[in-house]
């Protein structure tokens, strides 16, 4: 994959991405940050192969967060029903300690803690957001 394709792509994903947002971000391990540009690939992929390659944009962070969420609630419920793994109740408290489940919004750094934590200003992207938004409404 080309390296222009792959900043396309995350750029459009984190198109409308909040302090918040970056604080969850900053929680996630290596693998749940994987898991998440994974599904967006798929997402990709699966719209183009349908015709309908711009429905692949409609899906942004949020809406990507919710799909991982979901998807991670489902593979709990099947590890409780299910007899076939051993140590079931350390696999449960395993995806229940996962950041991917954890839903609470709440900032608890600033805006340059948060930008220390991802090593980039990400206030240049906050107010170009919130211009986009002023401009939008007029």
């Amino acid at each position: 994959m080309k390296d222009g394709d792959s900043r396309k792509r995350l750029k459009n994903m984190f198109s409308e991405i909040t302090v918040e947002d970056v604080a969850w971000l900053c929680t996630l391990s290596e693998s749940e940050i994987d898991m998440l540009i994974s599904l967006k690939l798929l997402i990709i992929r699966r719209a183009k192969t349908m015709g309908y390659g711009d429905l692949a944009n409609k899906f942004d962070l949020k809406m990507i967060r919710a799909l991982a969420l979901v998807l991670m609630e489902q593979l709990k419920a099947e590890m409780k029903d299910s007899s076939l793994i051993p140590d079931v109740v350390k696999s449960s408290a395993f995806l229940d300690a996962c950041n991917l489940l954890k839903c609470n919004t709440e900032v608890t750094q600033t805006v340059e803690e948060l930008s220390k934590t991802v090593g980039a200003d990400i206030q240049p992207l906050l107010r170009r957001q919130k211009k986009q938004k002023v401009g939008s409404k007029e």
